[in-house]
């Protein structure tokens, strides 16, 4: 298995559509890394005797849940425990319903919130973030041994494409596939029992979600990845950020720090690997 590290999303949007992505077939896996390599962070000087209280929540799996021995697990969690030991620091990890997180990190109930809150504009009103941590591209996905290698506005021909109506994913096919032979399903369950029975050729959605169904049992094997990754931030957002309170610079600069260098050190890849066996890029 050869392991690509593809950084910025308009690079990786330009490589994926060009190349019709990296399949498992291909015995390639894309990670995807946020790191500016033309950027270099200053190391922060930190007192060893910091604390960094994290928040979070405990049901978003795999980014932050319960396991069943009651502790604390997933993407999110592993990542906190990772910004630590490389900023050499002690944190706490505590979990609070999901819409008491900011009121609580306003409250000074804890420094960060590590829960993959969507960086938007809205957002960035109540809290200020680190470098991008996640982003959710949009992926088509088909029936296996029936999936086209380049899935473009270009190539698709007479394929039915499913896509949840009122969505981005059906605004961007409407703004950049509009020739294409689409049908639109009230919800992600119709979706994907489309597609699954060979109602559809194609569904359009976002790559999470794909992603874990294509792995879980629901979906039996049906269906795999097709093309690459669609990652146009007016369509699919700006991803997900650690969240600290507004003006906390020194914290924001620190935490960006050591993403920067969990990146380039392969940690953030390893903890993509390990929660996603089918890569959402």
């Amino acid at each position: 298995m050869k392991i690509v590290y593809v950084t910025s999303g308009v690079v990786l949007l330009g490589l994926m559509a060009a190349s019709g992505g990296a399949r498992a077939s291909d015995g390639l896996v894309v990670v995807p890394s946020f790191v500016d390599p033309q950027h270099h962070i200053e190391k922060p000087s930190m007192d060893p005797a910091q604390t960094i209280q994290f928040l979070t929540s405990d049901d978003y799996p795999p980014f932050n849940f319960t396991a069943p021995d009651g502790s604390l697990a997933g993407f999110n969690i592993d990542l906190a425990h990772a910004v630590c030991d490389e900023l050499k620091v002690t944190c706490t990890i505590q979990a609070r319903g999901w819409e008491t997180l900011v009121p609580a990190l306003d409250a000074h109930a804890g420094d960060a919130v590590v829960a993959s809150i969507a960086i938007t504009a809205k957002t960035r009103e109540t809290v200020d973030f680190s470098m991008p941590v996640t982003r959710t591209p949009a992926r088509f996905a088909g029936r296996t041994g029936h999936v086209p290698t380049s899935v473009l506005p270009e190539t698709v021909g007479s394929l039915r494409i499913g896509v949840q109506t009122a969505t981005a994913h059906a605004a961007y096919l409407a703004a950049f596939f509009p020739l294409a032979n689409v049908k639109t399903f009230t919800d992600p369950d119709s979706l994907r029992a489309a597609l699954k029975v060979g109602e559809i050729d194609l569904m359009f959605a976002d790559g999470v979600s794909t992603a874990l169904w294509l792995n879980g049992t629901a979906a039996s094997g049906c269906c795999t990845f097709a093309g690459g990754a669609f990652t146009e931030s007016r369509y699919f957002g700006e991803g997900s950020g650690i969240a600290v309170r507004k003006g906390d610079a020194p914290l924001r600069q620190a935490l960006d720090y050591a993403l920067e260098r969990l990146s380039q050190r392969g940690v953030i890849g390893d903890l993509y690997l390990k929660y996603f066996p089918i890569g959402y890029y």
